[in-house]
């Protein structure tokens, strides 16, 4: 949320607060596109196919290392903003060095293990030979970084519940310039530095991680809206960890469940070799285009939706709603037209002459999802909406009947030539569609969610939610 306050309830119409919140989102998930498509363009023009295969990976488990600490990130952004609303900055303060403390412990473990497991880790997930030796490669260079990977967490998390949301945009500006430049000179060797290739970019992303830490501590140290770190505030206080747990643990296990059954959705994938593997990763880069607007209003739906029913304003809250979904589905509707009628051209974009192949089999990819835009924004900004209004329970509910009781099987019965089923010994036979099964799963979860929401939605209990 931005330092706006709220002096845009009392405007008669809802265009202009939805943009006004909207905007600092969008240009974040600029950045973050550009890291994930810098790192794609990189690897598909100088580097393998099995490069392509490791690096669609990597960006899940990155995701999947962020909603572990989204547990503290969410608890501790709640706290910081209530006590900040209350004008009590230094309980704010010490909530938020209390969540580095239960996220340092997070990232110690996890990172320990994940150098420990990192190599049945990417076998579970279905990766093979120089493809798996390459995400291993990578993951040895972040692992050492988990603290750091916990600081822009929880931090930025910290940052935008204080208000200070263009601070939390620069930090992420610093961090992913670094990224990018580190990536590109150390995969090249441009200059005098040496070209390390696939570790140039695994190095980069690692040297993005720390800078940001370090940003995101210096920020702190020096002082925000009140906000200034110091020692003594890191001495443990059990009782606020356990407020920090109890009020994140819910959020975080929801986040987590989501990317875990997208992890086990992409094992599927992966079990179909690299080159389907790799044209995922290009379809999803490509499709991330259109998820800047819907990720953008989702928030300012999010935000809007709370605060006008926190003041008595159900109908506002509503047409918030409707109407954050009208102008982040316009642009997601459009992206779509591209992505149906130019697939191959796009796909072309992040690959050099050697790989052009895999364009070919992105592109029929690329045609399924533009025809499932409108239903991927309902369920973008329409699951942001309700979880401000503080209706938590319906999106997880629904989140888990599309991903695991949908997609996932889905997947399996469309992709795959057989089925193994454990629990009766058994194997059943599939469609065998390949990468472009597994996709006509997805489009099947994304309408059945859309449905969902907009029934919740309709129904109204939404707006009847104490919080």
């Amino acid at each position: 949320m931005t330092n706006l306050g709220n002096e845009w309830i009392d405007e008669p119409g809802v265009v202009r607060p939805l943009i006004r919140l909207a905007w600092p989102v969008f240009a974040e998930q600029v950045l973050a596109m550009l890291v994930g498509l810098s790192d794609t363009v990189l690897t598909g023009y100088f580097l393998e196919e099995r490069h392509l295969a490791a690096i669609n990976l990597m960006a899940y488990l990155l995701w999947f290392f962020y909603a572990i600490f989204s547990v503290v990130a969410t608890g501790a952004a709640a706290l910081v903003a209530r006590y900040m609303g209350a004008r009590k900055p230094s309980v704010a303060q010490r909530a938020i060095q209390q969540s580095f403390l239960i996220g340092l412990v997070l990232a110690v473990l996890g990172g320990g293990l994940g150098i420990a497991f990192a190599n049945p880790l990417v076998s579970m997930l279905q990766l093979r030979g120089a493809s798996a030796e390459s995400a291993v490669r990578y993951l040895q260079y972040i692992m050492p970084v988990m603290p750091m990977v916990m600081i822009d967490a929880v931090g930025i998390a910290c940052l935008r519940g204080a208000g200070a949301m263009v601070h939390g945009l620069i930090v992420m500006t610093v961090v992913n310039l670094v990224n990018i430049g580190v990536s590109w000179a150390f995969c090249l060797g441009i200059g005098p530095l040496p070209r390390w290739g696939w570790d140039g970019i695994a190095f980069g992303t690692a040297c993005g991680y720390t800078v940001g830490g370090l940003v995101i501590v210096w920020v702190l140290g020096r002082g925000v809206h009140g906000l200034r770190l110091n020692v003594r505030g890191f001495r443990p206080k059990f009782s606020l960890m356990r407020l920090v747990l109890r009020i994140g643990i819910p959020g975080g296990l929801d986040t987590l469940s989501v990317v875990a059954s997208h992890l086990w959705f992409l094992a599927v994938i992966n079990s179909l070799g690299d080159r389907a593997a790799a044209a995922h990763g290009i379809a999803i880069r490509v499709e991330s285009l259109a998820f800047i607007p819907a990720a953008a209003f989702q928030v300012a739906a999010s935000t809007m939706a709370g605060q006008y029913l926190g003041a008595g304003l159900k109908a506002k809250a509503e047409r918030s709603v409707w109407m954050a979904c009208l102008l982040g589905g316009t642009f997601m509707c459009l992206v779509g037209l591209f992505f149906y009628f130019q697939p191959v051209t796009l796909a072309s974009l992040l690959l050099g002459e050697h790989q052009r192949e895999i364009a070919r089999v992105a592109a029929p990819l690329l045609k399924t999802i533009a025809l499932a835009m409108p239903s991927l924004t309902l369920v973008i900004v329409l699951s942001g909406a309700l979880r401000g209004a503080g209706d938590t329970a319906w999106p997880m509910a629904f989140s888990l009947i599309g991903l695991l009781g949908i997609r996932v099987p889905a997947a399996h019965w469309l992709a795959l030539n057989a089925l193994h089923i454990p629990l009766f010994g058994s194997r059943i036979s599939g469609l065998g569609l390949g990468v472009i099964g597994a996709w006509y799963a997805m489009v099947t979860d994304l309408y059945v969610r859309a449905a969902l929401m907009v029934w919740r939605v309709w129904q109204g209990g939404w707006k009847e939610i104490r919080v």
